[in-house]
């Protein structure tokens, strides 16, 4: 966050208006980052943080040598944008959003109400003197952590050139000097003859022993600037044959890990290809002709055309249809019968419909549902070549093929935490407030389960999409998703059960370093039992994917997590600790270990045992008085927590579990919005690979294209002097929380008596 103590308006004339730090959203990896921004004659300009963490150096000193001149400020910023004609509006209590008609976007987060009104009230202000600095500033937002230490040989003999230029410009002043300094003499000695021998002999020589002092440091400046000449120009050729041995080594890494990658990746086919075809050797055309085979953007793919914004679901009338795991096939027997249900997705250029067949779908609630999706395909990919073409680039701007993906969304995904939802039934049960945070932490291990073998990325949501899950019936409970934010993505859930209701607001950020990335949630998860008025809240811990490039992909989860008591349970506290993987310990990998406390610190009840198999609870009933390692004596050991675990072969299906697999399955009366009616998901599901990334494509086109338009016209309304209202969730609303300053999405109710009714007249058009 922005720290408000740094933030100041300097009122001297030239100097920025306002400057301070403040946290900017760069892109979907990297999330919210802290820049120093500088307000000054119509623009805002940001400059990235150095590592000490202090003002940045090079800004400072540009200001102090050029006294605000906006044009080498703008040469050293990291981005600027003008205020003239800009729309500023603001978010939330700490969030505001500065655009100047869809060329660029700020979305910037102050640390306080307070300071995000200062900076609102201080761009208003500029915006209005900005009309004679009014430019188009047309930049990229790209914040990468870019390292700009190296040069190329050709700007090193330019350093050396400019040395030389310095040192003849300095130069020039010591003749001027020594010319003045004689000049000066001679006048001193022509004005002894005329004036009082004593006086003018006494000023002459204190006016010659400073003149003599001033060259010779004249003398001493230009000894050392040849001395530094001489050094550029004695190291300018080591320097060039360093960096020239430095690009050599770069080169030569990176062709050994396009080799390693491509080895990697030619095993695995061989290896699959043997594991399909036992009887029957792989022969060597068939291995060169696999590993060519490498992805190329959707939108190079002219066979696949989007449809016209329709697409039919070809459900069974007779209900279930579960493939045997011996049938290869993702298509549906064709003695069953099938009904075409036609779902209206939105026009795009093409006429032509699309036909989408579920082979496993479920037709009414009480009606047996399925436990599998179908296979997933083994459709050969070279990473490397698509990683490659990522490096120095936007990731959030990267259009990813759907064969990193599984078959389901983000608010799905979000929606499996709920599959161990029995433990919150205990939990609800509970009299004693202590025990019953020890079953509430238990649950929230137990979301973490699938992540031990699920590699696969889910789909990011649209703007408005939704995802409604209705169990009710079967495993007690409902639950509804809907994506309120795009940039930052962000999700809201509501879900209730019995004698619980759960709430949460996930954003994430992330740090990708090559060979693993992190995933780091920012958001808040809350559970309430209205009975006893107990409300606890948590933020989940970071989960780190290893292996990106070579190896197989395994998921960690490490770091610590606060279950903290409100309400009628404030003032106690559950500390979780994930203890992260390591190759150099006797301990059980993937552990789990915490206790709960109450406002005292004192343990009431102990917790352990690993986020992929199992988690036990005991209460406390003594320890002994060592404060740096005290040992605790527990009651009776409560298994609060056991993983299912999934089929012995989920690995052909994206390991889902049974829920998971029934997350996407078809169910009538849904919202218009529900991202089971997502055609690039099906098309996956049914392992139409190509169909789904040109879907992929043309959806997030749209998206584009209505975030445009959304701008259009709040630069519109910002010209014409009305009101505009920004984008607004349809079954959420924001709310500031009763016991902190905190501002979320939370239900505001209205979806289950939509649905009752039939009535999706509220929906946006997004697929």
């Amino acid at each position: 966050m922005g720290d408000s103590a740094n933030s100041k308006t300097i009122s001297s004339h030239g100097e920025p208006s306002m400057e301070g730090w403040l946290c900017k959203w760069t892109n979907y990896l990297k999330g919210y980052q802290r820049r120093w921004f500088v307000l000054q004659n119509g623009h805002l300009s940001y400059f990235r943080a150095e590592n000490n963490g202090g003002v940045p150096t090079l800004s400072i000193r540009r200001r102090r040598r050029f006294k605000g001149n906006q044009a080498e400020m703008v040469h050293t910023c990291r981005g600027s944008i003008s205020l003239h004609g800009a729309l500023i509006h603001t978010v939330d209590a700490c969030t505001f959003v500065i655009s100047n008609g869809g060329t660029q976007t700020f979305h910037i987060k102050a640390s306080s109400e307070v300071e995000r009104q200062q900076w609102v009230t201080a761009l208003e202000l500029a915006k209005a003197k900005a009309i004679i600095f009014y430019s188009r500033n047309m930049e990229s937002e790209e914040d990468e952590e870019a390292d700009e230490a190296s040069g190329s040989p050709e700007e090193w003999s330019g350093v050396v050139r400019e040395l030389q230029a310095c040192l003849d410009d300095l130069q020039t002043c010591s003749e001027l000097i020594s010319k003045h300094g004689a000049s000066l003499q001679r006048a001193l000695g022509e004005l002894e003859s005329t004036v009082d021998p004593d006086l003018a002999q006494g000023k002459s020589k204190l006016v010659n022993e400073r003149a003599t002092l001033f060259r010779i440091a004249s003398n001493a400046m230009i000894n050392a600037c040849n001395g530094y000449l001489q050094t550029a120009t004695t190291h300018g050729h080591k320097w060039t044959r360093l960096l020239q041995h430095e690009r050599e080594q770069r080169q030569r890494l990176q062709e050994m890990v396009e080799t390693l990658a491509q080895q990697h990746s030619r095993l695995e086919q061989a290896a699959n290809a043997h594991a399909h075809r036992p009887n029957g050797p792989v022969s060597a055309s068939e291995g060169e002709e696999e590993d060519e085979n490498e992805f190329y953007d959707a939108l190079a793919e002219g066979s696949s055309t989007p449809g016209d914004g329709r697409f039919t679901l070809d459900i069974p009338k007779g209900g279930l249809h579960r493939r045997s795991s011996s049938d290869s096939s993702s298509e549906p027997e064709e003695s069953q019968e099938t009904q075409q249900v036609v779902v209206v997705t939105g026009k795009s250029e093409s006429k032509a419909a699309s036909s989408l067949e579920l082979p496993a779908v479920a037709t009414t609630r009480a009606g047996q549902r399925r436990t599998r999706v179908p296979d997933k395909p083994n459709y050969p990919l070279n990473l490397w070549s698509i990683m490659k073409n990522c490096i120095g680039k936007d990731l959030s701007k990267i259009p990813m093929p759907v064969n990193f993906s599984e078959p389901l969304s983000m608010l799905q995904r979000l929606t499996e935490d709920y599959e161990y939802a029995e433990i919150l039934d205990v939990a609800a049960r509970c009299t004693d407030p202590y025990e019953q945070l020890a079953h509430v932490a238990a649950f929230t291990v137990s979301s973490y389960a699938t992540t031990s073998v699920r590699t696969g990325k889910p789909f990011n949501p649209l703007l408005g999409e939704t995802f409604e899950c209705d169990r009710t019936d079967d495993l007690g409970w409902r639950a509804i998703s809907e994506q309120v934010s795009h940039h930052p993505p962000m999700v809201a859930q509501h879900c209730e059960g019995k004698g619980w209701k759960c709430w949460q607001e996930f954003t994430m950020t992330s740090k990708f370093r090559g060979k693993y990335l992190q995933v780091i949630p920012l958001g808040m998860a809350h559970v309430e039992f209205p009975e006893s008025g107990n409300k606890y809240s948590w933020r989940k811990v970071t989960t780190t994917i290893h292996n990106i490039i070579v190896g197989k992909l395994w998921v960690d989860q490490h770091g610590d997590m606060d279950i903290v008591g409100k309400g009628q349970a404030a003032g106690i506290k559950c500390h979780l600790k994930y203890i992260p993987y390591s190759y150099f310990t006797r301990e059980t990998q993937r552990r789990v270990k915490g206790a709960v406390m109450d406002s005292l610190k004192n343990v009431k009840w102990i917790i352990n045992g690993t986020w992929d198999d199992k988690v036990e609870i005991a209460p406390v009933i003594g320890s002994s008085n060592t404060l740096e390692n005290p040992v605790y004596q527990t009651g009776a050991v409560t298994v609060a927590w056991k993983r299912r675990m999934p089929a012995p072969d989920a690995e052909k299906f994206y390991s889902f579990t049974t829920l998971a697999a029934q997350l996407n399955e078809y169910e009538e009366g849904v919202a218009t919005t529900d991202s089971r009616l997502r055609p690039d998901q099906r098309y996956m599901e049914n392992g139409k690979w190509n169909e789904a990334n040109a879907e992929k494509v043309r959806l997030e086109e749209k998206q584009r294209a209505t975030r445009r338009q959304r701008e259009t016209e709040a630069e519109r309304a910002a010209a014409e002097g009305r009101p505009y209202m920004p984008y607004q969730p349809i079954w959420f609303e924001q709310v500031k929380e009763d016991d902190s300053d905190t501002i979320s999405h939370v239900y505001k109710g209205g979806y289950w008596e939509a649905k009752e009714k039939g009535d999706w007249s509220q929906c946006p058009d997004i697929f």
